[in-house]
């Protein structure tokens, strides 16, 4: 009787130790991998080494597969890092990558030689089935959906599958973490905030989104009883005293949100997810009533621009006003909005950042409280949108500072140079000029001084408030442009900066 199969799964190194939060894709791919077999995780954000930690454990034999979680920008380094060298030292082990990465980028990370197949999407019914089916025929891999592979020299796409919110029963396999706790982070929120992510996919698409990418317009809530089940046992078997959720968009249609509701505001775990402005908005007061008793503190709300008319290019179904209103609704219901906008944009760069800047500055007359964060506008090449969406709405061609067509990377080492990196993490962008990146920075830094994140414990209060009177001047009179004083003094008390460290 053949042994069942034995799968390593790898979360490359993406945080620091301190901000590491539980990999909840792993996490969930080990419990469908040991329905029909075993797995093991190696958590790169805690297991620093992740390369020698990973070859010690493979050194220990018995695994079938390995299965590697892979996001673009920082992480993509050390997953080609940890692939390459079990190449070199197991080269007959199958290597998968699944994630984001090689959904949006599915050719560029199979024309690497350490990765033999890709998952595409949800992975959850996709892996069990590829690691069961190593050493068959092709004819059987041709039958697994969401599965990129390769047959000799060509690259084979099966086709998508539909995705699901499978629940066995069971709460995630906490315990293959060693010690779950350690996961627990000090936040605003709470002395121990956990991460968790109840429902999966979001319905909206937006041309720019990986989301969007992933799960083409696709969302599945939770029961009631298993986020109850879930979050009973994060909070009294795990002590965790509040909840950061990860699901791509907590709000949905008000009718499916109210059991989820109920059962928070019954555990009264103070909370931060992501949202829309419209989806608030459209919630009844006996629903927010809810939230409030919930203890929601704050929503991540993706506002992207104060203009109408670029809002109904990139899809994402809000507008302007309800931005504005939202600001409001938050601040009388005892709610942070995090709002993030998307600057830069590559026609009227300089025009529409301006809009953008004036447009943060109603923003904080109507809800001082409200935090912002500022990205640079790097929309996804038509290839790595969802394949019911490629070719839809297309946008103006992309030119670089020189009126060339832009070329993204064509192999994941190549995805790893700086200037793509700045791209995969809204950092940067070709058709940026010099003087447009520094007004962009500058204007960022006399915000964040003049208006200290809540998120940020490290700083002392005394020195946050310090920063903020410094900043008061630029930012009353606009002048934002070279703060070499906040600069400074930034170095000695290092603001915390939301859009690259979050919760």
């Amino acid at each position: 009787m053949p042994s069942s199969p034995r799968t390593l799964l790898i979360n490359p190194t993406v945080t620091s130790r301190s901000s590491a939060r539980f990999p909840l894709s792993l996490l969930h791919l080990s419990a469908a991998l040991d329905r029909h077999g075993s797995s093991e995780i190696i958590d790169g954000n805690v297991d620093r080494d992740v390369v020698d930690e990973t070859l010690r454990v493979m050194q220990q034999g018995g695994f079938d597969a390995v299965g590697i979680s892979v996001m673009g920008g920082p992480q993509l380094a050390p997953a080609i890092d940890v692939s390459k060298a079990l190449r070199e030292r197991f080269p007959a082990t199958p290597i998968i990558w699944g994630g984001y990465f090689p959904t949006l980028y599915t050719e560029t990370a199979l024309t690497a030689p350490y990765v033999d197949y890709a998952i595409r999407g949800q992975a959850e019914e996709s892996l069990p089935e590829l690691v069961a089916a190593l050493g068959k025929s092709p004819s059987v891999l041709a039958n697994i959906g969401g599965l990129s592979w390769k047959n000799g020299d060509a690259i084979v796409h099966n086709a998508n599958r539909r995705f699901s919110l499978t629940d066995d029963g069971l709460v995630l396999p906490y315990d293959k973490l060693g010690d779950p706790r350690r996961y627990l982070a000090r936040t605003f929120l709470g002395r121990r905030t956990a991460a968790h992510q109840a429902s999966i996919g979001c319905r909206f698409r937006c041309t720019f989104c990986g989301v969007a990418a992933m799960f083409g317009g696709a969302t599945q809530l939770p029961a009631a009883a298993r986020l109850e089940r879930d979050l009973s046992y994060l909070k009294y078997e795990l002590g965790v005293d509040s909840i950061q959720f990860f699901d791509h968009n907590f709000f949905d249609r008000e009718q499916d949100m109210i059991p989820l509701l109920e059962v928070m505001a019954k555990l009264e775990l103070p909370w931060w997810c992501y949202a829309r402005a419209d989806a608030l908005l459209n919630l009844s007061e006996s629903s927010w009533k809810l939230v409030r008793k919930s203890r929601l503190k704050m929503a991540y709300i993706g506002a992207e621009s104060p203009s109408g008319q670029m809002l109904k290019e990139i899809r994402k179904g809000t507008r302007p006003d309800q931005t504005l209103q939202v600001a409001e609704l938050c601040r009388r219901n005892g709610v942070i909005p995090e709002l993030s906008f998307m600057v830069a944009p590559p026609q009227n760069s300089e025009e529409e950042t301006e809009h953008t800047f004036e447009f943060i500055r109603e923003l904080k007359r109507i809800n001082p409280g409200a935090e912002i964060i500022v990205y640079i506008y790097t929309p996804l090449p038509d290839s790595s949108r969802h394949e019911k969406d490629r070719g839809k709405h297309p946008g103006m061609p992309l030119l670089d500072l020189d009126g060339a067509p832009v070329v993204f990377p064509q192999t994941p080492e190549e995805w790893t140079q700086p200037q793509w990196v700045a791209y995969a993490c809204h950092a940067d962008a070709p058709w940026l000029t010099d003087a447009l990146r520094r007004r962009i920075h500058d204007f960022v830094t006399v915000l964040r001084c003049r208006f200290p994140t809540v998120q940020d414990m490290r700083s002392p209060p005394w020195a946050k408030r310090g920063l903020s009177a410094m900043a008061t001047w630029r930012y009353r009179y606009r002048r934002y442009d070279r703060p070499w004083e906040l600069n400074l003094a930034n170095r000695l008390v290092r603001l915390r900066m939301p859009q690259v460290s979050g919760l």
